[in-house]
């Protein structure tokens, strides 16, 4: 079984065909998809996609691109919103130096409201970072300081010391399609060097897709190729794997049930315990 720990189902990219697409990952081995919040104002439709689809879940955050819009959204209302069987992690936040969509006091100040809810309610964080390595190092050292919390640098394209920085703080750094592009090999070499016990894999579907889907539209199915480019990039089979990031994306989205049956055979089938969840 695969995980994708960072989609975005609810974009207009799937309204079409969003059945089509979750019955693909599912016959590709995805077991559990997390489709990320970007806008707090605009959750109840990811919610609701969650709550249609046994295997999917979601977060409840602001991404740093939309940060100024939502400065009126509490940790609070993260906190409360957070408490729905369906929400298993806060955010996405962060910040976003490459397009600084909003000011940078904003980005920092959403992040540090996430930081909060993801302290509070101990569900994982989803953070963006983009060209902020050393602000993102600065806070997430700061706000350890304060109490630990739990967080996966999504869709890593960073520095080796912020990978190093938030595997020294507890946290987890996760990987998309970039991984497999033929001019990342500076990507592939931070992958190989991290401990195992601390890399997951994703998509950010429907943006990048890697090869050989590169320049499709991305869906969960296609992190079946992403673990495939890990795998190798690490020395170990693609068994190996599968069975590593899928059990660190359930230490880390402590939240969401396991497969109550063999991963192998798995249907989004759950029965009591999920009923109760």
């Amino acid at each position: 079984m695969l995980v994708d720990s960072h989609c975005h189902l609810d974009f207009p990219d799937f309204a079409s065909e969003l059945d089509a697409v979750v019955a693909r990952a599912r016959a590709a081995g995805v077991g559990r998809m997390v489709s990320i919040s970007t806008r707090v104002k605009k959750h109840a439709s990811i919610l609701a996609i969650a709550e249609k689809y046994p295997d999917v879940f979601c977060s409840i955050g602001t991404h740093p691109h939309h940060a100024d819009e939502e400065l009126d959204v509490t940790t609070a209302e993260l906190i409360e919103r957070a408490q729905h069987p369906k929400v298993v992690a806060i955010g996405e936040a962060g910040l976003d130096y490459h397009y600084d969509n909003a000011p940078r006091t904003a980005q920092e100040e959403g992040l540090r409201r996430h930081i909060a809810a993801a302290r509070e309610t101990g569900l994982p964080l989803v953070i963006h970072a983009r060209e902020c390595d050393a602000d993102m190092a600065r806070i997430l050292r700061q706000e350890t300081g304060q109490g630990a919390f739990p967080a996966v640098l999504h869709c890593f394209t960073g520095g080796r010391d912020l990978a190093f920085t938030a595997i020294e703080l507890g946290h987890y750094v996760s990987f998309t399609g970039i991984l497999t592009f033929k001019r990342t090999d500076e990507l592939r070499a931070i992958a190989a060097a991290l401990p195992a016990e601390r890399i997951l894999v994703e998509t950010d579907s429907p943006y990048l897709a890697p090869l050989p889907y590169r320049g499709k539209r991305c869906e969960p199915a296609f992190v079946v190729e992403t673990a495939k480019v890990l795998a190798a990039t690490r020395g170990v089979s693609f068994e190996e794997i599968a069975r590593q990031t899928t059990e660190n994306f359930f230490r880390l989205f402590s939240k969401v049930p396991r497969p109550a049956h063999d991963p192998e055979k798995w249907e989004p089938v759950f029965g009591k315990d999920h009923a109760q969840a």
